[in-house]
Formats: C-alpha cells, sequence, structure tokens
C-alpha cells in the first residue's frame, strides 16, 4: 500500500472521523500535522494543536483558555444526561473556585510522604498479583497483563485511598471504561447510554458508601473520601478568599463530592492502567532498551518518564477560549474549542531528540502527560509510585516475557492504551 503523502493526511484530519489505522498508530498523522497544520481547524470550528510550545502555552494561560466544557458537553450529551452533570462537576473540566477547592481536598491526602507510606502496600499487592499470575504461567497458561496486572492495580490503589470494600470493587473497572469511553470525541448512541448508566450505578453506591463513611470517619490524612466529606478549614492563608468568614469549613455540596468520587475512581484508574500497560508493550517491541533496563534498573525512574512520553496515558485535552486571542500564529475567536494533543506535543521533535524512538535514560524528559500548569495531574506522585513498583517486581519476576498472542489497542484517541497483552510468562 502507498503511504499516504503527510500534506494530505494533515488536510484530510478529521477528529470526528477516525480510520482504525489511526488508532493503531496515530504519531504519523500527527508528525504530518505539526510540519503541515499545527493548528488545525476542525470542520466543527474546533482547532487541534500539535506542537509542544503551542500546548504548554496554553496549559500556562487558565485565564484565556478555560477549562470549562459546558458548551460541548450539552449538545453532546444532553443538559440533563448524567454524563452532564458528571463531567460539568469533576476536577478536571472546572476553573477555580471548584478547581482550586477540591484539588487542596484531594492533593492533601497525596503529599509526597502519603505517597511515600504507600510503597510497602503497593509492593505487597503486586507481589500478590506476580504469585497469581506464576501459578497460571506454571499452569502452562497465557496470561492477559492488562486483566491480571496493569488494570488490577490501580484499582486496588485508589479503591484503597477511598475506602472502597474489597468486596465491592468489582464493578469499577467497568464503569470507568464505560463512563471514559463516553468523552471520545464522537460516542454513538450505544456508547452514551453505557456511559449514562454507568454515572448513575457509580452515584447510587457512592451515596451509600458516603453515608456510611459520615457514620464511621476514616483518618482524613490518608483516606480521600473522609478528606472530601469533612471539607477544609480555611483562613491562615489557604483558600480564604474563597469564602466570606476565613476560618469556615470549606465543604464541597453533595453533587460535587460523588462526582469528584467518580472522577478520581476514573482517571486514577484509566490512565496508570495505560502506563503499566503500555510500558510493558514498548519493553517488547525495543528488547534492547528491556535489557539495559534489566541491567540498570537504576535507571527505571527515568524509564517510567519515558514510557509516559512516547505513549502518553492521556492523549488530548480540551480547553476552550474566553477572549479573542492567538496561538502559534492563528487568530482564534471567543468561546473556540481547543483540543490540546498531549500525544502529539510529547513526540515534538522540536522539544524531544529523536521523538519516536524509546530511550529509557533520556534526560532531560520535559513531557506533559501529566498536563501542566493549575490543571497538572494531582495524583502524578501516585502513577509514578504504581509504575516503578510494576515494571520493577514484574521484571525481576519475569525478564523474559514475550507475547503470546495478538495485543488488542483499544480503539479510542483520547485514552491510549490495550484491552488485551497476552502474554507467556517465562521466569
Amino acid at each position: 500500500m502507498i503511504p499516504t503523502p503527510p500534506t494530505e493526511l494533515a488536510a484530510r484530519f478529521d477528529l470526528r472521523r477516525l480510520s482504525d489505522a489511526f488508532y493503531d498508530d496515530p504519531f504519523p498523522t500527527y508528525h504530518a500535522l505539526r510540519a503541515h497544520a499545527p493548528v488545525r481547524r476542525m470542520p466543527d470550528g474546533s482547532v487541534f494543536l500539535t506542537r509542544y510550545a503551542d500546548i504548554v502555552a496554553v496549559y500556562k494561560d487558565p485565564k484565556t483558555f478555560s477549562s470549562d466544557k459546558r458548551e460541548e458537553f450539552g449538545p453532546k450529551y444532553g443538559l440533563d444526561s448524567p454524563l452532564f452533570e458528571h463531567h460539568t462537576t469533576s476536577l478536571v473540566f472546572n476553573d477555580p473556585p471548584l478547581h482550586a477547592r477540591v484539588r487542596r481536598l484531594i492533593a492533601g491526602a497525596l503529599t509526597p510522604r502519603h505517597v511515600a507510606a504507600m510503597e510497602d502496600g503497593l509492593v505487597r499487592l503486586v507481589d500478590g498479583l506476580l504469585d497469581a499470575m506464576q501459578a497460571r504461567a506454571a499452569a502452562g497458561e497465557t496470561v492477559d497483563l492488562i486483566e491480571s496486572f496493569a488494570a488490577a492495580i490501580p484499582v486496588e490503589i485508589i479503591g484503597n485511598l477511598l475506602g472502597v470494600p474489597h468486596a465491592e470493587r468489582g464493578p469499577l473497572r467497568d464503569w470507568s471504561l464505560a463512563i471514559l469511553g463516553a468523552l471520545e470525541p464522537a460516542p454513538s448512541e450505544a456508547v452514551q447510554a453505557r456511559g449514562n448508566a454507568a454515572v448513575r450505578d457509580m452515584l447510587v453506591y457512592l451515596e451509600g458508601l458516603v453515608a456510611r463513611r459520615q457514620q464511621s470517619p476514616g483518618d482524613p490524612e490518608t483516606d480521600v473520601l473522609t478528606r472530601l466529606i469533612q471539607g477544609e478549614v480555611t483562613g491562615s492563608g489557604r483558600g480564604a478568599a474563597d469564602t466570606e468568614d476565613a476560618g469556615a469549613t470549606e465543604r464541597l455540596l453533595a453533587k460535587e463530592l460523588l462526582h469528584n468520587c467518580i472522577f478520581l475512581l476514573n482517571a486514577g484508574h484509566e490512565t496508570t492502567t495505560n502506563l503499566i500497560g503500555n510500558g510493558l508493550k514498548c519493553l517488547l517491541d525495543a528488547p534492547d532498551q528491556k535489557q539495559r533496563l534489566l541491567a540498570e534498573p537504576d535507571l527505571m525512574r527515568t524509564a517510567v518518564e519515558e514510557f509516559l512520553r512516547i505513549e502518553s496515558s492521556n492523549q488530548l485535552g480540551n480547553r476552550i477560549t474566553t477572549v479573542a486571542t492567538e496561538i502559534g500564529g492563528v487568530l482564534l475567536s471567543p468561546r473556540t474549542q481547543v483540543t490540546l494533543c498531549i500525544g502529539a506535543a510529547n513526540r515534538d521533535p522540536a522539544q524531544f531528540e529523536h521523538p519516536d524512538v524509546l530511550d529509557i535514560a533520556r534526560a532531560p524528559n520535559r513531557h506533559v502527560a501529566f498536563g501542566s500548569g493549575i490543571h497538572q495531574c494531582v495524583g502524578m506522585g501516585l502513577a509514578r509510585l504504581e509504575g516503578r513498583v510494576a515494571f520493577q517486581r514484574f521484571l525481576a519476576r519475569f525478564p523474559d516475557y514475550r507475547l503470546a498472542g495478538a495485543a488488542v489497542r483499544s480503539k479510542r484517541v483520547r485514552f491510549r492504551g490495550h484491552l488485551a497483552l497476552p502474554c507467556a510468562l517465562l521466569g
């Protein structure tokens, strides 16, 4: 098959009409857009950004480029839909003061000290999963590294943070996939119906969980749900501007509390699942880098950053202009929808040497996989810890793992990951 010329790839690109080939490998298209249409006007009037410098500039200017998505999500989901209520209430699609209020409450339980304290428990969790996979491998079974490993880790970690009982965690992954699947640029009616049903089911479950926690609170130092319920005492320079009475207790509304719990369960699960799955697949595709990492385990921290860069778990971000402005030499009118292509920015040759090559020792590596500015991922320290421990323990146990079937990519543009990664585990 004759490759499509880059100029044609850029000229034909429409985020709402993507081919199967694009989902498998979007990066040739992103390279073409950066070179020939870095501020690409979509048929719906929105713009699609692919240059690192442009995307960082947008992240750094939240007043001009708002995160509020009501104007997009209203027509997309319907103003009375559960998906509209959820996404317009959660942390990621809001501006201050709601964004700042929720972020403070969550960040207080995810400080570097709190994250470091989770490592021993995380190691026990990972080792338990590896024991189970080793037993299955010894019996001659093929093991799916997504279901049995990559997806299992964050469900447990986020479940622990919110105090979800182990026996009640079964539906979390399916709910998460349904809700986040509806964030795709052009979800079908069936996908939206599943997303709406998942929001309703999660709200019912969380209402019960919150009621139980109100009767029996956890330690707000480590229990994020208790922290969100109890709120934060403002004043003394911390958030007093958000209330009329400095020193008052600032609490989330009931709706804000529930929807930001859904956000935590979804965001903490999906992105870390993709980080671990993508990283394991990257090492299979670059055996020289796998061998180097096995020989130089001290490179694990830079390796995690490189997995985040080259196969960013979250590929897209969104903003809307609040005033007339300019980006990349293109004038934008007020209320223009802007899509930030994180996956393209993280492979921009203007920022990264040999951007399509996996280099586990890459430094510096100023990727934007976690965003930047006021919306930089509040859980990035925890995600890095989960990735580092998962890769360290897995490679020590199964250094010669190999594919035992086709790796199955999820057909999504916003989140890049795998639905299945069947492997033979060779110790």
